[in-house]
């Protein structure tokens, strides 16, 4: 049982006391106390359990998975509940009061200032909380569930020609319920403000389970509420009614709190705004809504299980987005100024910390084609119009008064697709700022400050100052300009006694600073427990007294989200990293000195959630999430087990580990998150190191080593064909086979080639064009050999006939399936080998060219982080080299040496479906490029993730069933409604396979496409 912390009567603690508060009696927390563990609640879990239709977690493992959100704070909670219906809600506010535990509301977990992080019970409502409940276009509102993600929200209201304004930058995982916590906004709340001024009235649970609705109240109904019978939602009211309409309340709240030309305020609970409805201030026309101090109130007050939105209409069609140059930091927020006079739908800052990191990035770089010269700062202003001429005028008025002014060099307007190339450049600094390896870290500590636009130049001049004049440290400047928020991040190590402090000590710094210009501590990531304990000063001992009441009259005993906002410990305590701990960095066969081990590739995830984005969201990552909506199998859960695991563990190899094995069995190891997680974990590469430390403490099973040695296994197939496509060609015998290796018995099995792709090579007599163009190799994979000879023949005869002399590589396998299983020695052997023969065969900047992605790609990936460390320098130099069948051709005809005379002028529509690894190592545009090559071919990409299949995954029974959901996601259904004549194109031989077994479809490769699209002449 906790132990409720007791505050004595507050004219006994505070001399400045509001008068009305002296009747109240103490509030207790339910705030767990360190002795009270899941342990002791053993029984009274077990009944709660039973009484819940949804799910209710003690384990150590789901517990860990909660433990973390996207802040800096860890703290294990007591439990996980996955409620089902408002009932289960009802039941877990009622077992909190009875044990004294605290309950969490989450959704995605994004949030930055630990709002989700504590002892005691999560409650996660993003799995069955997810209804769009009503849409009304006449009164442009909405009534959703809080699980409801942001986009998908807007693509329901876009048929009705509607939006939900507010837009934060995790926009295609934030959820709706979230968003009211934190009084989420974003880059465009210059023009669309805050969730709070779109939340209109809200339903859920009060602290003592009673069920109520919140909205807009005339005097008369105010009045009526505070003359209800007596009811926890009676005492709400006549505590706000008493509360203020004191007159010295209210000149302290208007004296103290951040000033009302700050939009972007979430200090405290917003009681301020409240003070201005026609209740308080007959004067005022706003009418009451307890919605505004819930929105921002981050779970202390309320439990919200039905939300209703108003909506706004589309914004104009024409964006043109002015991104303006200069030389530093303060001309552009002087020119920020003058930007927001202009009706200007967002007014974003780009410093050159974050240009230069995009500039290092592969997948950002081309996204810089705008920068001129060596810019300071970038600002993006966004102005909306009916047309370009439209938006053009505005954007010239405003270049003739920066210009005036004296600020800046470069106007560049830009429109249409090139908007989205420079939002996603935007969206892509923080990601790429967090990606740096090591201890070190830029870290969201002042992040969050905002003041009064025009205030904006000085306090930003005397925040550097101050960081550097007292702490030695730089800052990176980004965000929302415009609305006098700039996001900012020293550089700390919070690992170190000193880091720590200092992270403190900059917190207390800057609450000082913003103080002084009135701003709030706060703009649009809430107080939690990074801000709250600063919010005494902020507001002062007296308004922070009548915002603590406010909490002890909503939540007596504490139990809604207990220690946020108010009675908030130590901001830098229950960090993710306790001050000068030890930790243990096992040893691995990858190489991790690029992250300085295995630990920091783990730490490389900052929780931020982008692999909790759902199939609508568009990408791969992470196909299992998008089918289970479990957040056990999203990256990040997979990367916070390791990271605590190595961190807490005191065995001999962590990594053998079976919580470890469970959290990462539903990796598909598609890559997706190498590329698409913005500190770029790959989780297929530690996932296969964790597994290789678990066969070497607990062995390999009978399976894994059956799929891993694939082609041994079939070297031996290949001489008895026949029989082996009885046995697996007659669906009886193929399942029962299926069933005693472990494989689900509805999968099919590929049948094999009455020759494999050497054996026909052996006899192949080259074409007469062979060699007049040039020359290269072909890598026969064991993939395409064994099962895919037509294929490779289709690669080598097209190559031959566009003039390619073609020589097979002399390597046979690349070591995938023994990556695939986590086998990495055995792999390694293979990399070894390979390289020794390639180092010869791949002299003179001769290119090898392979069908299969994953074969050929892992020379671009897994080879130069696993092969012997004096063979590593061959890896990187032929790494380039080692190219798609796609890629290569798409370098020859940019080269000019192919062209689409050699191909027929028929039309056809081909849809395209990429392989994972191919969309995370190389891209999709090579296949794009290829199949357009014939003048009349329409090349369209189907908007798939993983298909699913994923190697061997598909095929095991266990996963069977997760790997038909992926692929029932986007992919199989969009190939079902193709008609018949629509080429599939898909390059992977997982991906085929998995087609037809879902959609009993065929798809080609692009070998065989473009090879039957060649003249005869050819």
């Amino acid at each position: 049982m906790g132990i409720c912390r007791k505050f004595f009567k507050i004219e006994d603690r505070r001399s400045m006391a509001p008068p009305f508060l002296y009747e109240l009696t103490p509030m207790a927390s339910a705030s767990s106390s360190p002795q009270t563990t899941a342990t002791d609640l053993t029984d009274a879990f077990n009944q709660l359990r039973s009484q819940l239709q949804g799910q209710l977690h003690t384990g150590s493992l789901m517990r860990r998975l909660y433990a973390t959100d996207a802040s800096a704070y860890q703290q294990m909670p007591l439990a996980v509940a996955i409620p089902e219906t408002k009932e289960d809600i009802r039941q877990l506010i009622v077992f909190a009061n009875s044990h004294e535990v605290g309950l969490i509301p989450r959704t995605a977990g994004t949030s930055l200032a630990g709002q989700v992080v504590g002892s005691g019970i999560v409650v996660d409502v993003s799995r069955y909380f997810t209804q769009i409940l009503e849409i009304d276009p006449h009164e442009r509102t909405v009534w959703v569930e809080p699980g409801v993600i942001r986009n998908e929200l807007n693509l329901a209201l876009r048929p009705h020609g509607m939006l939900f304004g507010p837009e934060t930058s995790t926009q295609n995982r934030a959820m709706i319920g979230g968003m009211v916590g934190n009084n989420s906004c974003g880059s465009n709340s210059i023009k669309y403000g805050s969730t709070r001024d779109h939340l209109l009235e809200i339903e859920g649970f009060l602290s003592d389970g009673s069920q109520v609705t919140f909205g807009q109240l005339s005097a008369e109904e105010f009045d009526a509420k505070c003359s209800g019978p007596a009811s926890l939602e009676t005492s709400i009211y006549l505590q706000i009614r008493d509360m203020l309409s004191d007159a010295t309340n209210r000149e302290g709240i208007e004296r103290e709190f951040p000033k009302p030309s700050i939009p972007r305020r979430n200090t405290g609970y917003a009681i301020d705004l409240l003070m201005d409805a026609d209740v308080f201030d007959q004067s005022s026309a706003n009418r009451f809504n307890f919605c505004k101090l819930i929105a921002g109130s981050e779970g202390t007050l309320f439990f919200a299980t039905k939300i209703k939105l108003n909506c706004l209409p589309l914004p104009p069609p024409v964006s043109g987005l002015l991104c303006a140059h200069f030389e530093t930091v303060d001309q552009s927020l002087r020119a920020t100024q003058i930007a927001v006079k202009h009706d200007c739908y967002a007014c974003e800052l780009i410093d050159h910390y974050i240009l230069e990191c995009t500039e290092r990035s592969i997948e950002h770089r081309a996204n810089r084609f705008f920068v001129q010269g060596q810019p300071g700062a970038i600002i993006v202003v966004d102005i909306r119009g009916q047309t370009e001429v439209e938006v053009q005028t505005v954007c010239d008025r405003i270049i003739d008064q920066m210009r005036a002014a004296g600020l800046g060099y470069a106007y560049p307007v830009l429109y249409g697709e090139e908007t989205e190339r420079i939002w996603d450049l935007r969206k892509a600094g923080l990601g790429l700022l967090g990606n740096i390896p090591g201890d070190t870290k830029p870290a969201p500590v002042v992040e969050d400050t905002c003041v009064d636009v025009d205030d904006l130049p000085e306090y930003i001049a005397e925040f550097n100052r101050r960081l550097k004049e007292r702490f030695g440290l730089e800052c990176v400047h980004y965000a929302h300009a415009g609305s006098g928020e700039i996001h900012l991040r020293p550089v700390i190590n919070l690992k170190t006694p000193e880091g720590n402090q200092q992270f403190r000590e900059v917190a207390q710094t800057i609450a000082e600073l913003v103080k002084h210009y009135r701003g709030s501590l706060s703009g649009e990531h809430g107080d939690g427990r990074l801000r709250g304990e600063f919010l005494r000063q902020m507001i002062g001992e007296y308004n922070y007294e009548l915002v603590r009441q406010v909490k002890q009259t909503w939540d007596p005993k504490g139990v809604f989200n207990p220690n946020k906002i108010v009675d908030t410990p130590a901001m830098n305590s229950s960090l993710r990293y306790a001050p000068g701990q030890k930790t243990q960095q096992p040893d691995t066969l990858f190489d991790f000195s690029s992250n300085f081990g295995i630990l920091g590739a783990a730490e490389m995830c900052n929780g931020s959630g982008d692999c909790r984005k759902t199939e609508l969201a568009g990408g791969t990552m992470c196909p299992s999430y998008m089918a289970t909506r479990d957040e056990m199998h999203t990256t990040r859960a997979r990367a916070n087990t390791l990271r605590q695991i190595i961190t807490e563990s005191d065995a001999v190899n962590p990594l053998a580990n079976e919580e470890l094995k469970d959290v990462m069995d539903l990796c598909l190891s598609c890559k997706g998150c190498k590329k698409e997680c913005p500190s770029t974990v790959d989780m297929a590469k530690l996932k296969a190191e964790v597994q290789q430390h678990y066969y070497d403490a607990h062995g390999v099973p009978p399976r894994s080593k059956l799929i891993a040695d694939f082609f041994n296994k079939q070297i031996l197939a290949a001489r008895l064909p026949w029989l082996w496509n009885f046995i697996f060609g007659t669906p009886a015998i193929r399942k029962v086979i299926n069933r005693l290796t472990g494989f689900h018995p509805d999968r099919t099995i590929p049948l094999l080639p009455k020759q494999t792709m050497a054996a026909w090579h052996a006899q192949h007599k080259p074409h007469a064009n062979a060699g007049k163009v040039g020359r290269v190799l072909f890598f026969n994979d064991e993939f395409t050999n064994f099962h895919d000879p037509h294929i490779g023949i289709a690669a080598i005869e097209l190559l031959e006939r566009l003039g390619y002399d073609v020589t097979l590589a002399s390597i046979t396998e690349s070591g995938r399936t023994w990556l695939s299983k986590g086998l990495l020695r055995e792999a390694k052997q293979r990399i070894d080998q390979n390289l020794r023969i390639l180092k010869e065969a791949m002299r003179d900047g001769i290119r090898m060219i392979g069908v299969e992605p994953s074969a050929i790609l892992t020379f671009r990936d897994e080879t130069m982080e696993l092969a012997e460390p004096e063979l590593r320098p061959i890896a990187h130099d032929i790494a380039s080299r080692c190219l798609m069948l796609e890629e290569f051709l798409q370098q020859e005809i940019q080269a000019g040496r192919i062209s689409d005379d050699s191909f027929t002028d028929q039309a056809k529509t081909i849809y395209l479906h990429g392989h994972c690894f191919q969309k995370a190592l190389a891209g999709q545009s090579a296949s794009i490029a290829a199949l357009g090559l014939p003048k009349n071919y329409e090349v369209k990409t189907i908007p798939s993730g993983c298909c699913g299949m994923a190697g061997s995954f598909g095929y095991e029974i266990e996963h069977y069933d997760v790997s038909m959901k992926i692929g029932e996601l986007i992919l199989f259904p969009r190939v079902r409604e193709l008609p018949a004549d629509h080429l599939i194109a898909a390059p992977g031989t997982s991906c085929r396979h998995q087609i037809h077994d879902g959609t009993q479809r065929k798809a080609l490769h692009p070998a065989q496409i473009l090879r039957n699209a060649l003249r005869e002449s050819s």
